[in-house]
């Protein structure tokens, strides 16, 4: 059976596509769409990537939102660092173990994405 093996793309409706994308590479670095075929798009480490439907009635990310992004990342306290100096502080912090620890902020237009360190 084929499988999809990480997440391809993301798209999301903004306000303010060009700010959002800029956002996102400044805080997080994650590239911005190539215009053309000398551009670097981001490319992820190889990892888990996690599909999961939520019920509609979750609390787990915001009710005013239909989806959530995670990305996975290999040291959360020093993103939360990185991302605490810009001022954008998280919302809720948490640890499963043997899952690995997690992080939600929420972005300029009002979305929470989540971030999180795999348990090693």
């Amino acid at each position: 059976m084929e499988k999809v093996n990480g997440i391809g793309g993301v798209f999301i409706r903004a306000r303010d596509p060009d700010a959002l994308a800029l956002w996102y590479r400044d805080h997080l670095g994650i590239n911005l769409v190539p215009q053309d075929a000398t551009g670097a798009p981001w490319v992820s480490d190889g990892g888990v990537t996690i599909f999961a439907p939520f019920a509609a009635d979750t609390d787990y990310f915001p009710a005013s939102q239909q989806v959530m992004i995670n990305f996975r990342v290999s040291d959360l306290a020093a993103m939360l660092v990185q991302l605490d100096a810009a001022g954008i502080k998280p919302f809720s912090e948490t640890a499963m173990e043997g899952i690995g620890l997690f992080a939600h902020v929420m972005y300029p237009e009002g979305n929470a994405i989540e971030l999180w360190q795999p348990a090693s």
